[in-house]
């Protein structure tokens, strides 16, 4: 299968790590730097288990370079990025293939179905979890189900990405639910992303720690609500549970907001927390922890550069009392 890789971050490199025994694999990015560790060094997978793997795979940098036509096209960039993901994407897609969106939060689907065609537009979720080390090293930190969406037309096409991506490893199943498929990842998200951004802590720590896991709960639960107003299919009863079902399988796992705040980049809080908090006011229901997560995110982002970093061990050993004191 003819496959091109667009966003080539953690999750890109790691689906583009785990496919390319499987498939011809192009990865697409717009860093030139990143580009240029690929083709100099390859793509390093560190896996889960410590072992390191080294792929060479063909890096694009300009589109108009590429002189075929793909069958499977996966858009794993930020959502800031969806757009011009999306219109690359039509230059390279074939009539018949398909454009699956592995992002986060909402909007994606939407805006990729506007540049290539709702038949060609396909989304999916993945519990696969992975962090960006360096430019062209990943590691794979945590492996849970990908399930993909069926479109109207699209069930043979699905099937065999599904088929492709069970041979590649990556646990994987099909669902006519779509709307609900992506609430409920959104819905993880939800729990996970925000928190784990403002504290600064791996996705296990959440689950183990009371105080992180009733926030989790508050938010989990108005997201739950407002799927309910509008009338999403989701497991409400098991959600939260599901959420620190995630915590414990990515538990090493920064999540991938976590990554953006520590870089710093801009991060995807407007369509995650931001979105429950704007669907929640189209039906009425109230939403404030996410609207707190939402601008304590937000001012995260705009005091970036004036961070205060904590004192290593050796400054702090260095200390008198009373400088401690001043």
């Amino acid at each position: 299968m003819e496959t091109v890789i667009i966003g080539t971050g953690a999750m890109g490199g790691l689906f583009g790590a785990l496919l390319a025994p499987h498939a011809s694999v192009r990865l697409l990015t717009t860093n030139r730097e990143h580009a240029r560790v690929l083709d100099r060094d390859g793509l390093t997978l560190v896996g889960m288990d410590g072992t390191s793997h080294r792929l060479g795979l063909p890096v694009l940098t300009d589109p108009a370079s590429y002189s075929r036509r793909a069958d499977l096209i996966l858009v794993c960039t930020k959502t800031r990025s969806t757009g011009e993901a999306a219109a690359t994407a039509r230059m390279l897609v074939a009539d018949d293939g398909l454009v699956l969106t592995l992002q986060n939060g909402l909007g994606n689907l939407e805006r990729i179905a506007a540049q290539v065609g709702a038949e060609r537009a396909a989304a999916g979720i993945t519990a696969q979890a992975a962090t960006l080390l360096a430019p062209g090293t990943i590691r794979h930190a945590g492996s849970g189900p990908t399930v993909l969406g069926i479109g109207p037309g699209q069930a043979e096409r699905i099937a065999l990405v599904a088929a492709l991506f069970n041979r590649a490893g990556i646990e994987t199943s099909t669902s006519d639910e779509v709307d609900g498929l992506l609430w409920s990842k959104l819905i993880v998200n939800v729990g996970i992303n925000a928190l784990a951004a403002l504290l600064r802590v791996p996705n296990g720590v959440l689950a183990d720690s009371a105080e992180c896991a009733g926030l989790m709960a508050e938010a989990v639960a108005e997201a739950v609500a407002v799927a309910r107003a509008l009338h999403i299919p989701v497991d409400e009863a098991g959600a939260f549970d599901r959420v620190l079902r995630v915590c414990t399988l990515t538990a090493t796992n920064r999540a991938s907001m976590l990554q953006d705040v520590l870089r710093p980049a801009p991060t995807e809080i407007d369509s995650i927390n931001g979105a429950v908090v704007a669907k929640g006011r189209e039906v009425g229901v109230a939403t404030p922890v996410n609207l707190m997560l939402t601008r304590l995110v937000k001012a995260l982002e705009a005091t970036a550069a004036h961070r205060i970093e904590p004192l290593s061990a050796a400054t702090s050993s260095q200390e008198t009392p009373c400088s401690r004191k001043n």
